[in-house]
């Protein structure tokens, strides 16, 4: 089933109707449920540039497999700017939530990869702050998640270790380093930020793993859970990572984690 996210759709800001896209979520629910399950928002990886397939729908597929509800969420990316894909990952944790009772659905994690795992940590963090209001009824349900997902995740936008192409595709390249830094995930974790799963590996050129040492170093002097594996071998962007040994048991890793250190149910 795939839903619409926004009511009001937004044009893309270089005035070129090619360039607009509108967002939206396709669900992955697990059939003949009798009591609601725990779920997983997914948001592909691309720097805010694009949205990587192969980090969308197969991993929804594997944790309907594991026993959590899927969605995979098709957010806005460049042209367009910072708040539209925070406001769109809040948006899509709200209508899940406002769908929750019909779809069986009890706790909600954001998972994401790469670009997707700042968006993911941007939506967990600042969902309070950022106003992402359809004029519906979803409008009055919470747009945090009860945990993060991290694969392979950018969380600086301005510091030495940052990913700077998501950042300019984010925030455009004219943007200062205060405006970026505004954004640096481990600098923003307050009292409400959900527990955090993390993985890495030691030899990724494209984002350096010590966006996510920091990160997870940033949450545990914060008294908060938080999860970090770091393999020591494997390129950026394996998403499922299949066929690698080692890496391929992050989504099971994962799955443990959300249940036993989220309360999350299982199927």
């Amino acid at each position: 089933m795939r839903i619409q996210l926004r009511n009001h759709p937004e044009a893309a800001p270089t005035g070129i109707p090619e360039d607009d896209f509108q967002p939206y979520i396709d669900t992955f629910l697990i059939d003949s449920v009798r009591d609601p399950l725990g779920a997983v928002l997914i948001l592909p990886g691309g720097g805010y540039h694009h949205r990587a397939y192969h980090e969308g729908d197969p991993v929804a597929r594997k944790f309907n497999a594991l026993g959590y509800h899927a969605f995979v969420l098709q957010y806005r990316v460049a042209p367009y700017r910072y708040p539209a894909p925070q406001r769109d990952v809040i948006r899509a944790v709200k209508l899940i939530r406002a769908n929750a009772p019909q779809w069986y659905v009890e706790k909600l994690a954001v998972l994401g990869f790469s670009a997707g795992g700042h968006l993911a940590g941007c939506g967990a963090i600042l969902a309070d702050s950022i106003d992402a209001a359809e004029g519906d009824e979803a409008d009055d349900f919470s747009g945090r998640t009860d945990a993060m997902i991290l694969c392979y995740p950018v969380i600086s936008l301005s510091k030495a270790n940052a990913h700077v192409g998501s950042g300019n595709c984010l925030l455009g390249e004219e943007a200062s380093l205060e405006e970026r830094a505004k954004l640096d995930l481990q600098d923003i974790i307050d009292e409400q930020t959900p527990p955090a799963f993390l993985w890495h590996t030691a030899e990724d050129q494209a984002v350096h793993v010590s966006n996510s040492m920091d990160f997870a170093s940033a949450m545990w002097k914060k008294g908060k859970a938080c999860e970090l594996h770091i393999f020591p071998h494997g390129p950026h962007g394996r998403g499922l990572a299949e066929g690698r040994h080692g890496l391929k048991k992050w989504p099971e890793m994962a799955a443990d984690f959300l249940e036993h250190t989220c309360g999350f149910a299982r199927g």
